[in-house]
């Protein structure tokens, strides 16, 4: 337990110390410990979670080349690759770079590969539903495939499947998707992406991270009317803003144990919880964060969304609320 009044900090890898340790040996530029670290990964949702991580990482390196120029045939290093290639690309989609048409097919091209390189692995498949939301106009077919079930739009279905079939209820598999719908949905509106998170919720067992997806939703459609008006406090109150935020902790918190639960589903979890005003229950989330914290969801109940100071003044303000109760 963090304590009392303590500022938190910002770390991508949390509860994970190995992770953390791994993380500043690849930001200079060294590679053997990211290699050790992965070869003793075994559970698919901490070897997504850790690739991702560390691709954030080491995309501004060379770390994975050089690991790769070591070791040419390391299956590791090759979904390292294309975690970031895809990376690389996501990024310079969103600073609208000259290059990211490039970088996209480039990245396209290194998840192919790491697909026959590492078959039973889902990252490969999450990489490629990762680059989906790339294509604006769905003029790839596998795109805009038929969904599983009523009330979906098309999208992507075949990359998530051949995820889900690696590893069900992949958390960060269905995340990508939901991107892929905010970028995609029809006339900028939220209904698509609403529905789809219901859905991946009522699916999943408990103790699955899919059951905070709609609190994701409810913060994208805040964020999307503007926010930081005080009429729009009842978008976290209303009755069905509670359910969400109770139903994510019974059927994922109280089922998991700290080691599986993303920081930033924690986060998600107690700022939904604070907003519906369930206090007592938002400071055992608060509690299990710990020490760590993450600007989202905060920095959208903040003036200024880009100040990650302010965006942790409205954490701490929240966390000091909740403690009391």
């Amino acid at each position: 337990m963090a304590r009392e009044g303590a500022r938190p900090g910002y770390d991508p890898a949390g509860h994970d110390a190995a992770l953390r340790a791994t993380l500043q040996e690849v930001r200079t530029g060294r590679w053997m410990s990211m290699r050790r670290l992965l070869g003793e990964t075994t559970a698919w949702w901490q070897w997504t979670q850790r690739t991702q991580v560390l691709a954030a990482a080491a995309a501004g390196t060379d770390v994975v080349r050089t690991w790769l120029a070591e070791e040419p045939y390391s299956v590791p290093g090759t979904v390292m690759r294309a975690r970031v290639a895809v990376e690389r690309a996501l990024r310079a989609h969103r600073e609208q770079h000259a290059r990211t048409l490039d970088l996209w097919r480039e990245a396209w091209q290194a998840s192919h590969t790491a697909t026959q390189a590492a078959p039973q692995d889902p990252v490969p498949w999450v990489c490629l539903l990762a680059l989906a939301r790339l294509d604006r106009e769905r003029r790839w077919e596998e795109h805009r495939l038929a969904p599983p079930g009523p009330m979906l739009p098309p999208g992507p279905w075949g990359l998530l499947a051949e995820a889900d079939k690696r590893d069900p209820y992949n958390r960060e598999a269905h995340h990508r998707m939901l991107q892929f719908l905010y970028e995609h949905g029809t006339s900028g509106r939220l209904a698509e992406a609403v529905g789809y998170a219901h859905w991946a919720a009522d699916t999943a067992p408990p103790g699955s991270a899919l059951h905070v997806l709609p609190l994701y939703v409810r913060v994208e459609r805040y964020r999307r009317s503007g926010g930081r008006d005080a009429a729009l406090d009842l978008h976290w109150v209303a009755e069905d803003a509670t359910r969400e935020a109770q139903r994510a902790r019974y059927a994922w918190f109280e089922q998991t144990f700290e080691a599986e639960r993303s920081p930033l589903d924690l986060n998600h979890l107690a700022h939904a919880l604070w907003g519906a005003l369930q206090f007592p229950e938002a400071a055992r989330v608060f509690d299990a964060l710990g020490p760590y914290w993450t600007p989202l969801p905060w920095a959208y109940r903040s003036p200024e969304p880009g100040d990650r100071g302010q965006a942790l003044e409205v954490f701490l303000q929240a966390r000091a609320r909740c403690r009391p109760a």
